[in-house]
């Protein structure tokens, strides 16, 4: 990771399951400006294809993918 990677703020959904981690992630983003990153973690199977579709439609960047043991880390670069 290069240091324009370096999340600007981190999001923990933990726990919350469809679809608040989709919901506080299209929230987090909208209070980032434009090239920041956010880092989402999750465990919520359903976020895996959630989050980086919603990414992809709103017109941002998914840097970064991990699933380690249904552990979600996702970077995400605020687009528009």
């Amino acid at each position: 990771m290069n240091a324009e990677d370096k999340p600007k703020q981190t999001l923990d959904c933990i726990g919350l399951f469809c679809p608040e981690p989709l919901y506080q992630t299209r929230k987090n983003m909208d209070s980032l400006e434009k090239g920041e990153v956010l880092e989402v973690l999750a465990d919520d199977p359903t976020a895996a294809e959630d989050i980086p579709r919603f990414a992809k439609r709103a017109g941002h960047e998914v840097i970064s993918f991990e699933n380690t043991d249904g552990q979600l880390r996702i970077l995400i670069r605020k687009g528009k």
